[in-house]
């Protein structure tokens, strides 16, 4: 991640809003960017004041001056008692503002700070939404999710291998007894991508077999599973917002799926796209394991 991209994410990680995912590449970036470790400590000391600062009910004459403020308020002026009327609505029922304990604000002695609060709190909110945005994709499924958190949790754990073999004869035979499957397994070393093992996960309410290759100093999980639509309501195999064989990548991660021989399979690293893309056409074009 770079500056550009971390900055609009700093309010959440300080409100600890962030998903395990976001928060550990945030905070990557952060720990050696100076510019944003500043920026971080900004908005810390910002949520800090806002916090300890004493709240009292806004005065009616202060919400008087904002509701005149208003776009299309000269046009359409309700009588003064509809206005108080207005603000006892239940969405502006007990909505409290910041002021300063110093002055009233119906006299126009902190009619200034109540504004600047007003103006924090908009902004805050404006971040808030975008950060929102920006986290979630609308053409990302839950399962492509919970695929990017399966990986992420294997890596973090120091566990992302259940059996370390190199040996397909040795991973394969492993699953027997633990799955209600046999996942094909095979070595394709000779494409670039060894077998470094295996190990079992759950996903789709399910256990899946997960085979793990390496690429380079990059580790591929790749998740292969029978090809059952619509379990749990949710087709574990849909691709969203693409075709199946094309590359999505969600938070810094490359992920690619295809069906074949009655099998679903999911690829995941954070090596560069074409690294799945060579992946897929290795295992595709692999030959049938003997037994």
């Amino acid at each position: 991640m770079d500056c550009n991209e971390v900055r609009p994410l700093i309010d959440a990680s300080v409100d600890r809003e962030l998903s395990p995912v976001d928060e550990r590449r945030v905070q990557q970036h952060i720990a050696g960017c100076a510019a944003c470790q500043r920026e971080t400590e900004i908005v810390r000391v910002l949520a800090g004041t806002i916090r300890q600062a004493g709240y009292h009910r806004a005065p009616d004459a202060l919400r008087a001056r904002i509701v005149a403020g208003l776009p299309g308020a000269a046009r359409s002026s309700p009588p003064e008692g509809a206005r108080r009327r207005a603000w006892r609505l239940p969405r502006f029922d007990g909505w409290r503002l910041p002021v300063s304990v110093g002055g009233g604000a119906a006299n126009g002695g902190t009619a200034g700070s109540g504004w600047l609060t007003v103006l924090v709190i908009a902004l805050c909110a404006a971040v808030a939404g975008v950060t929102l945005t920006l986290r979630r994709p609308a053409d990302v499924s839950p399962f492509v999710d919970e695929l990017v958190s399966s990986h992420v949790r294997a890596q973090l754990s120091g566990r992302d291998i259940d059996v370390i073999s190199t040996d397909q004869h040795t991973v394969k035979p492993w699953f027997n007894g633990r799955l209600d499957y046999a996942p094909p397994v095979v070595d394709i070393t000779a494409s670039g991508f060894p077998l470094a093992g295996g190990r079992l996960d759950y996903l789709d309410h399910r256990r899946v077999a997960v085979l793990t290759y390496r690429y380079r100093k990059h580790v591929i999980d790749v998740y292969v599973f029978p090809d059952t639509a619509n379990r749990s309501g949710s087709d574990a195999g849909a691709w969203p917002g693409s075709t199946a064989g094309a590359t999505l990548v969600r938070d810094g991660y490359s992920l690619v799926r295809w069906r074949e021989d009655g099998m679903v399979w999911w690829a995941i690293t954070d090596a560069a796209p074409d690294a799945l893309s060579a992946l897929e056409t290795a295992l595709k074009a692999r030959p049938q394991p003997s037994e």
